[in-house]
C-alpha cells in the first residue's frame, strides 16, 4: 500500500550528520584545543617566586623550576615539597 514512504531520505541524514559533526569541531573540540594550549603556556611560564595553588589546594612559593624533569620546589608552610608541574592549578601572583 504505501510502498514509496521510505524513499528519499537519505541526503537529510547526511546533512544532519554534516550538521552534527560540524557542531562537535566548533562547540567542542576548538574550545578544548585552546584551553589546552592555554595551560601549557602557563606551565611553560612558571618560575620562581611565583605564589600558586596546587591542583590538592596547597599553596605556596615556587622555589625552582626544572624544565627538563617538568618538577618544581615549592616551598609551603610546613617545608619544601618535590611537585610535578602539571598538579600547579592555579598562579596567585597574577591575582594582585
Amino acid at each position: 500500500m504505501y510502498l514509496l514512504q521510505g524513499q528519499g531520505g537519505g541526503m537529510s541524514q547526511y546533512g544532519f550528520l554534516l550538521i552534527m559533526l560540524v557542531f562537535m569541531i566548533f562547540f567542542m573540540i576548538l574550545p578544548q584545543r585552546k584551553r589546552a594550549k592555554k595551560e601549557k603556556e602557563f606551565l611553560n611560564g612558571l618560575k620562581a617566586g611565583d605564589k600558586i595553588v596546587t591542583n590538592a589546594g596547597i599553596h605556596g612559593k615556587i622555589v625552582s623550576v626544572n624544565d627538563e624533569k617538568n618538577t618544581c620546589v615549592v616551598e609551603t608552610m610546613a617545608g619544601k615539597i618535590l611537585f610535578e608541574k602539571s598538579a600547579i592549578s592555579t598562579e596567585l601572583t597574577a591575582k594582585k
